[in-house]
């Protein structure tokens, strides 16, 4: 079959690989029909993530039809429309049963390179490193799905590929963003990042009852994507302090809910824009946190701050004291997705969540570097390279 793979650093190139078969009781084979570029995927795009090896095949966002079953697996059935978790777990072990999925014990084969970067492994990731399990990615015509009864869900009649696509990752990354950063309703939400994931955190935080909601990005194209369809005020950090907007725009207290939605490539103006690309080049710190900062201290005192862009390792001038003393609640985790995608797709088949905008150039897999390079350089305004394996 044909797929999307790592060749090296920015360097992607469609190539024949073998196809995946079943190798565990729990597993079906899913005839890929939408795979999109993540954020995060840049990440191991310009060689910021370790493990990665010539040749795995990218891609963790995805759907498809169920075109083989294992023999252990329920509630599935070859010709089934599934959206699929960008996290594998097991559904079996603790930390699923608390609904914590991507700290699965179970979905990870190869923990022992994230144990020695962060003292315990999370779960596995689909095309995302040897260090996140070294499964094959979606951007394929086709891929192995492990537990799928745990992390396929059926696509309700109605809602379009476009649309449920990004339930896969995308709009549950913002789900639980908002979620577990504890917006009630009446509050103020401030979200970092007008990719995918910072408006889909955008629109959870509405539905979960925000009164305010201020996405702060300084691509235009992305902002007039928030105005027009999530519904938020918008931010441009390249033409105003921050800070003081968001103050202003609180009557002097702060957000209640500060959302970080970039990771660790951010961009940020001014001379601790240039000290962190500086910093990260010359690898004396993995990751440009940026946002997170600015964040923490934007947050009004006791309001809580999540974290979801995509980190690695240690950063520089992390404003340690200001979360102390300001008596923040900091979170951060990769998506449970399992426990958000139901009621996602139920807003979805309402109406009351649509992501088409988001797919905003969309090509056959043969044409996945071009994709790659467009969604990095942000050419054209691209939000998202949406990529169709089977035509």
């Amino acid at each position: 079959m044909r797929a999307a793979t790592w060749t090296g650093v920015n360097e992607v190139s469609v190539e024949t690989v073998p196809d995946p078969t079943i190798l565990n009781d729990r597993d079906v084979v899913l005839r890929v029909t939408r795979t999109t570029t993540c954020g995060s995927d840049l990440h191991l795009l310009g060689g910021y993530i370790p493990a990665m090896r010539v040749g795995d095949v990218l891609g963790h966002e995805f759907m498809g039809e169920v075109v083989e079953v294992g023999p252990g697996v329920r509630d599935r059935r070859v010709g089934d429309r599934v959206v699929v978790n960008s996290f594998i777990a097991c559904g079996n072990c603790w930390y699923c049963r608390q609904e914590l999925y991507s700290l699965c014990d179970n979905g990870n084969p190869n923990p022992g390179i994230t144990e020695g970067l962060w003292g315990q492994s999370p779960g596995g990731c689909f095309g995302y490193s040897h260090a996140m399990g070294g499964f094959a990615g979606s951007h394929a015509e086709y891929v192995r799905v492990p537990y799928a009864d745990v992390g396929t869900f059926l696509v309700p009649e109605g809602v379009g590929d476009d649309r449920a696509l990004f339930a896969s990752d995308a709009v549950s990354t913002g789900w639980m963003g908002a979620d577990l950063a504890g917006t009630k309703p009446g509050d103020t939400v401030a979200v970092w990042g007008a990719g995918g994931v910072g408006q889909m955190a955008a629109r959870a935080a509405m539905l979960l009852g925000a009164e305010q909601v201020v996405v702060i990005d300084r691509l235009p194209e992305r902002l007039e994507q928030v105005r027009r369809h999530v519904g938020a005020e918008v931010v441009d950090y390249s033409t105003t302090d921050v800070m003081a907007e968001l103050r202003e725009r609180t009557g002097g207290r702060g957000p209640d809910v500060c959302i970080e939605a970039v990771g660790m490539e951010a961009h940020s103006t001014g001379v601790q824009g240039a000290y962190d690309q500086l910093k990260q080049q010359l690898r004396l710190q993995t990751d440009r946190p940026s946002a997170v900062r600015e964040a923490i201290m934007a947050c009004r005192k006791g309001g809580s701050v999540f974290v979801l862009g995509v980190f690695a390792g240690p950063v520089d001038k992390f404003p340690l004291g200001a979360a102390m003393n300001k008596g923040l609640t900091l979170r951060g985790a990769q998506v449970h997705g399992q426990r958000y995608m139901p009621r996602i797709l139920e807003h979805m088949a309402r109406g009351e969540l649509t992501t088409e905008h988001l797919a905003t150039h969309v090509m056959p897999l043969e044409d996945a570097p071009r994709g790659y390079r467009m969604f990095k350089d942000k050419e054209d305004g691209c939000v998202r390279a949406v990529f169709l394996p089977n035509g």
